[in-house]
């Protein structure tokens, strides 16, 4: 019987062998629980010069984090939370409702699915999550495929927090280009031609031993930035100098994170970095990932602005076609994709 079946049934869920990680590579949850990622106030900023604070904090984030929370953002609360009752109301669907959705093929669009590692022997060993994938628009695709008693509320809750986080993501784009002192809209130029935009719900049920597995596997993201509402349950964690930092469930924030296009872009002075997703347990975590990034045909490289003798270009130029057939190609793996498109300087 496979996980999507067992997730909400009310009997204590068993750590089967085929979600155990071999040694190496298990969570060791013993971290370093005072540090945490930057918070920013988004409401100190109102396009004075006294704002700059907000670039700087946001700028110095992007540099050594490549992840921040931020608060006072300007998406209504009551939107949020008729998204995550929406996400939650999907994984509490009974198993047969859910497993309709439940696919290996990665050419649809829209699927349930686990995420999975390869390990010695070729065996594959399953994260303890089910996540649901779909693009933004439309939503009418996504509708009939739901059932019937979801759809509807779904769409609903999903279009209009769509409608917010694109206008919050065009927003940070801008703040980012300010911070890296080129034009204001210079990022918005490159990513906002029929960008790629993808949505992500996670949900990670309690885990019987979280030392032994984990929900999401370590991973940089491959768009150029991710929007991340946490239900109140953390779960999240992020590698700074070595060592993996929790980042808390804060209420009314979002976690902001860089892909790899903006890495790119920015000639490797903003950060995109590995993360992972733990487990609990006692409490179920949903969470849902807004990724924006750009259309398939779209070049990707350093910006011309940000090259000089001193900072030479570190990748080169692609269209991200290619990007997201190396992305597919380590599928399993620790990916490291990117870094297939540096230069040797």
């Amino acid at each position: 019987m496979s996980f999507f079946q067992l997730a909400n049934e009310s009997a204590p869920l068993s750590l089967s062998p085929n979600f155990i990680l071999p040694e190496d590579r298990r969570p060791q949850l013993s971290i370093d629980s005072l540090a945490s990622i930057p918070i920013i106030d988004l409401s100190d900023f109102d396009g004075t010069p006294s704002s700059s604070l907000v670039v700087q904090k946001l700028s110095k984030a992007c540099e050594e984090y490549g992840f921040f929370q931020i608060v006072n953002h300007g998406v209504p609360q009551h939107v949020c939370n008729k998204m995550i009752t929406a996400i939650a109301d999907l994984f509490n669907l009974p198993p047969e409702l859910r497993g309709q959705l439940f696919t290996t093929d990665q050419s649809k669009s829209i699927r349930l699915y686990h995420f999975y590692l390869h390990v010695e022997g070729g065996e594959k060993v399953k994260m303890w999550s089910e996540c649901f994938s779909h693009p933004w628009y439309p939503i009418e695709d996504i509708i009939h495929l739901l059932p019937e008693k979801i759809g509807a509320q779904y769409s609903e809750a999903f279009t209009e927090y769509a409608k917010e986080i694109g206008s919050l993501v065009r927003r940070l784009l801008c703040l980012m280009s300010i911070g890296l002192g080129i034009e204001e809209n210079c990022l918005l130029k490159i990513l906002d031609d029929q960008p790629r935009l993808r949505a992500q719900a996670n949900f990670y049920p309690p885990c019987p031993d979280p030392e032994l597995t984990l929900g999401l596997p370590i991973h940089t993201d491959l768009n150029a930035v991710t929007v991340l509402l946490q239900s109140d349950v953390s779960g999240l964690q992020v590698i700074k100098d070595g060592k993996w930092i929790d980042v808390p469930a804060i209420p009314n924030a979002f976690v902001i994170n860089l892909g790899d296009q903006i890495q790119v872009l920015s000639n490797g002075r903003f950060k995109s970095v590995h993360h992972r997703a733990v487990t609990n347990k006692v409490q179920p975590r949903v969470s849902l990932a807004m990724f924006y990034g750009p259309n398939v045909d779209t070049t990707i490289g350093p910006i011309q602005e940000l090259i000089d003798e001193e900072h030479p270009p570190k990748y080169r130029n692609y269209r991200f076609y290619e990007f997201l057939e190396e992305f597919y190609k380590q599928e399993g793996t620790r990916r490291m994709v990117k870094e297939v498109f540096q230069l040797s300087n």
